[in-house]
């Protein structure tokens, strides 16, 4: 067996907001770059996209899924849409005629599976009775982006049972998402008996969006079978390490107005009843406040089986910040990206394996913030209300603290209001 890097969630050209770039050759060779092993197809259910993985996949084993001479490997998936509650599920198939048979099962409850923007179909069924269907058709189901206040789970439900009923006990795993880690989670009891995702539920294919979180899992080769047995923890197959952003980065991690996004305590909040009192708009639950809402635990509980949590920032990110950039797809940020990727196999080694003193021969000052960020040296102005967080990367122990303090103490709308507490 041997460690893979997975990322099992992204869409394909006919969600809304995606990229018309996505597709399976593209999607391979970008995989490439970012150090993934295997990438998830998406949007399995729409039938153009379907037929595009069709036709460029070929099975080269049971279940395992590559694209011509690429080394990138397929896992066929779809997310889906509780018509209801908005509420997402991310599904994974073993063969294509699975996904063909869920979509039969699913026809009558779908106004539209096809259609331009319907990569993410909504079903007109709870989410029991979804998955129902899709267990019996031999797939996995399990809630996307679980604690996202617009379309996670925990946005509409109180508990896993309360979605999935008696089924509940059937769902491996939950994704995380950008604004939630292993140490938020595992706040809730409920889920210590479940696997963690970490998935860039990427909307176009350049290496900043896909596998900008991910997963590394101990598998035998990369096929559905393996996936599933690691998510059961069978035969020695796990996840060995879940790596993505920093929570703070995520756009719904604190309690924000979606209009403005002055960011508000939980008992802020509800005193005002959800109104801004700087614009009258909206104010939206966080993450952090809605896991904390529904948690009895006071510090997070990790089952023995639960891997690190690596936080990452996209390499274009940190050459921005180095060279200053006002965007990472800048020409001048292209150009150190790909002069680090070209000498050094692939971003993920560039981010987490290759030694500094090597780095250093390609640009010393984004080497010296790699640095920095694998020591934990970095900062985040945390997000909320649908604006993301930024990090700031910081020289040395002494900054790291004095800038912590600094963001911390002007966080909220109001003044004297609490600093943000760890969890």
């Amino acid at each position: 067996m041997k460690e893979f890097n997975c990322d099992l969630h992204l869409h394909g050209p006919f969600s809304g907001g995606t990229s018309k770039n996505m597709s399976i050759p593209l999607l391979a060779g970008q995989a490439e770059l970012k150090g993934l092993d295997l990438i998830a197809t998406g949007d399995l259910l729409h039938g153009k996209w379907f037929k595009h993985c069709q036709e460029n996949l070929v099975e080269e084993k049971n279940n395992v899924f590559g694209f011509k001479e690429s080394k990138t490997k397929f896992c066929l998936s779809t997310e889906i849409e509780e018509a209801g509650s908005r509420t997402h599920h991310l599904i994974f198939f073993p063969d294509f005629d699975s996904a063909l048979a869920l979509k039969k099962r699913l026809q009558a409850y779908c106004n539209n599976f096809d259609g331009i923007m319907a990569g993410r179909p909504k079903i007109h069924l709870n989410g029991e009775k979804i998955a129902e269907l899709v267990l019996d058709s031999g797939a996995l189901i399990g809630p996307s982006h679980a604690f996202t206040p617009y379309t996670g789970m925990y946005g509409f439900y109180n508990s896993i049972k309360e979605c999935y009923g008696e089924l509940a006990e059937k769902i491996p795993f939950i994704e995380l998402g950008l604004s939630a880690d292993s140490d938020l989670a595992d706040l809730l009891e409920e889920l210590h008996e479940k696997s963690f995702l970490s998935n860039s539920d990427a909307h176009s294919p350049w290496p900043s969006k896909i596998g900008r979180e991910f997963n590394r899992i101990l598998l035998k080769e990369p096929s559905f079978k393996e996936v599933k047995k690691a998510l059961l923890l069978k035969d020695g197959r796990q996840i060995t390490l879940n790596c993505g952003l920093n929570p703070k980065e995520g756009k719904y991690h604190l309690t924000a107005c979606r209009d403005c996004l002055a960011k508000y305590e939980l008992s802020q909040a509800i005193k005002l009843n959800w109104k801004c009192v700087k614009c009258n708009g909206v104010i939206k639950k966080g993450v952090r406040d809605r896991i904390i809402e529904l948690s009895r635990l006071e510090k997070p509980m990790h089952p023995g089986f639960r891997p690190d949590y690596l936080y990452l920032l996209p390499l274009a990110e940190i050459i921005q910040l180095t060279l200053k950039q006002a965007s990472p797809n800048s020409t001048k940020v292209s150009g150190v990206w790909h002069d680090f990727v070209s000498r050094f196999k692939n971003e993920i080694n560039v981010l987490i394996d290759e030694p500094i003193i090597n780095l250093v021969e390609v640009h010393e000052e984004t080497a010296k913030n790699i640095e920095r960020f694998r020591r934990g040296f970095v900062v985040y102005i945390p997000g909320g209300g649908g604006a993301y967080g930024k990090p700031v990367i910081c020289h040395d122990e002494k900054e790291f603290h004095e800038k912590k303090i600094e963001i911390e103490s002007n966080i909220y709308e109001k003044k004297n209001q609490k600093t943000l507490s760890e969890y």
